[in-house]
């Protein structure tokens, strides 16, 4: 519709509300980042309408700090909505003259005034959400590591005169080998890297790449641990079984493979979130019909 108008009545362009916000304003104050392109595209405009402010002094760079009283994304979490307001407003910034960034409105306040006094309070609650979350999978990871350690230094079976374990060539030992080593270490890496997010700050700055892509590790580094000590228990209590209720014991083994997928299913919702917010430059406002289905 913007494109259609656009064509039929360029002189659109520089229609204004009773705000005195012109389309740029209006579409970076929704964060309709669809539009915004669109207009970065029309260069022929750039000049005049990206240099208006409305009726309080307020740029296209304030507006793009202002959180504003609604979430324009469908995203898990404040401390994801907080690197999306972080981005957004980067975005914006880098597609101004480096001149207006430090205008200042009617109140004399910059841009990153701005940004800071309306986000506080996001930026509080997402530094909420990062340390419960990481706290009750640091107490998993913990747990993880403890057992995995125990389970390691435990061979199946016996070993012979020379120290060599009787079932080394067994493929069972050799998947319990490998398994026990990966839940062990991935196990000790979410350790830290949890441990990492509760002992440093949570500033402003943070929420745009450290402590996402942190948490990204985090909780990558648990779901593999979990993974690998499940295979290392089922490859280890083969051996105890040996030739007994053998059969009788592989539906119990696809029943908590089960359970461990659909723990992974529950939680890859907000692992893609926080893989599309690590590595995607900017996200797209979702439409009435995403909205629709997903409530």
């Amino acid at each position: 519709m913007v494109e259609e108008i656009l064509e039929l009545f360029p002189i659109a362009i520089h229609d204004m509300n009773s705000e005195g916000k012109n389309i740029v304003l209006v579409a970076v104050e929704n964060k309709q980042s669809r539009i915004y392109e669109l207009l970065l595209h029309r260069n022929a405009f750039n000049d005049i309408i990206f240099r208006q402010v409305d009726e309080r002094g307020n740029s296209v760079l304030h507006l793009a700090a202002t959180l504003g009283g609604y979430k324009p994304w469908l995203i898990s979490g404040p401390a994801l909505q907080m690197q999306w307001e972080i981005k957004w407003y980067e975005f914006v910034k880098d597609s101004i003259d480096p001149n207006y960034t430090t205008q200042l409105n009617k109140e004399g306040k910059t841009p990153e005034d701005v940004f800071t006094e309306t986000h506080k309070e996001l930026a509080e609650k997402g530094s909420q959400w990062l340390t419960d979350t990481s706290e009750s999978c640091f107490l998993v990871a913990t747990i993880i590591t403890t057992v995995t350690f125990a389970s390691s230094a435990a061979v199946p079976g016996s070993v012979n005169e020379t120290g060599v374990p009787t079932f080394e060539e067994q493929p069972a030992f050799f998947i319990f080998a490998i398994s026990s080593l990966i839940a062990f270490c991935f196990s000790v890496i979410s350790v830290i890297t949890y441990l990492s997010i509760l002992t440093t700050r949570h500033l402003e700055k943070d929420f745009a790449h450290l402590l996402p892509r942190k948490y990204l590790l985090a909780l990558s580094s648990l779901l593999i641990s979990i993974v690998s000590m499940l295979v290392s228990f089922c490859s280890s209590h083969f051996f105890v079984l040996r030739d007994k209720l053998k059969l009788n014991a592989y539906p119990l083994y696809a029943f908590s493979c089960l359970v461990v997928t659909l723990f992974v299913v529950f939680q890859f919702p907000l692992y893609l979130d926080f893989m599309t917010a690590s590595f995607s430059k900017l996200s797209r406002r979702h439409s009435l019909k995403d909205r629709a289905g997903t409530l």
